[in-house]
Parts: C-alpha cells; structure tokens; sequence
C-alpha cells in the first residue's frame, strides 16, 4: 500500500475463476466483521461452480489499490414486475480496513451504477445491517434511501425443505 503522499491508485476489474479463492477470502473477513461467521457455510468449490460454472448465478468486482487486492463486490440481477426492468442487486460490498478511507468502497459503487445504467436497470438495491452506521452513513452520502416500509423475509434450511416438500407437482 502506498503511505506517501502520492495517490493511490485505484482499480476494478472483473473477477475470473482464478480469483476463486480471493473470494472466498474476502467473504470470511465480510462475515468476520458482520460477526457472521457461523453462518459462512460456502466452500472454494462452491463459489466456483455458482460464479464460473454453466449458468453463473452472480457476478464479482475485485477492487484494488496500487495492485493489491483490498476489496470487492458480488452481485446478480434482479426482475421488478412494477418496473418491467430488471435490476441489480448488491449482495456483498467489503473493503479491507487497511485500505478503508482511500475512495475504493465509491469506487465500486459508482462502478456498480453504471453497469446499472448500461445494462438498462430500472434500480440498484441491497441491504445493510441495521447496527452498521458507517455503511449506512456511506449510502446515504452516495444518495441511497432506506426502504424502512420493507421488511426482508427468509426460508431456510428445514423450514425451506419443508416448504418445498409441501409442493403439488
């Protein structure tokens, strides 16, 4: 990392399958300041087969400073029927503390955007945890509103199963 008074540079790009295990990598130290890593159950192998695979389910910046790998973003594409666009959706945004304050975090999101615009969606949404103010005072700064109306909801595990057993085929 550059500690002159040089800039740094900053860069995006997009991920490839050998950037698997950097992933992973950033996902675990997501979930480590989330206080989520008990719920971190996605392997190497995984992540390969969902983001490289015949039908990637998502897709992943890498961002980095002065070269090194200090941060990145996972997201997929959504569908509003009220829209009759689909959007983009934000599932992970993380940037290493070291590198935290440099611009890298603005840098994905606007990055985010414009893919946003190019690809024609009507709306670029994702979550934050409610105790998290730093994310929270970054989005708004970034001119994101909180949809405090919605609330999000979940199956998962056996309560998924269950559900899915309960279908009539």
């Amino acid at each position: 990392m550059n500690t002159g008074t040089v800039q740094p540079v900053l860069s995006i790009r997009t991920a490839t399958p050998v950037d698997v295990p950097l992933i992973h990598q950033f996902i675990l130290e997501l979930a480590e300041y989330e206080r989520l890593t008990h719920a971190v159950v996605a392997r190497e192998c995984d992540l390969q087969a969902q983001l490289f695979g015949e039908h990637p389910a998502a897709e992943v910046l890498i961002g980095e400073v002065d070269g090194e790998p200090a941060g990145f973003a996972l997201f997929f594409h959504t569908f509003s029927t009220f829209l009759g666009k689909r959007g983009l959706y934000l599932e992970d945004l993380y940037v290493r503390p070291t590198f935290r304050g440099l611009g890298l975090g603005r840098h994905l999101m606007t990055t985010l955007a414009r893919l946003a615009v190019q690809r024609d969606c009507g709306r670029f949404e994702w979550s934050v945890l409610d105790w998290n103010q730093p994310a929270i005072d970054f989005y708004r700064q970034l001119g994101a509103v909180g949809m405090d109306d919605w609330t999000v909801q979940r199956l998962e595990g056996p309560a998924l199963a269950a559900l899915a057993a309960r279908a009539e085929l």
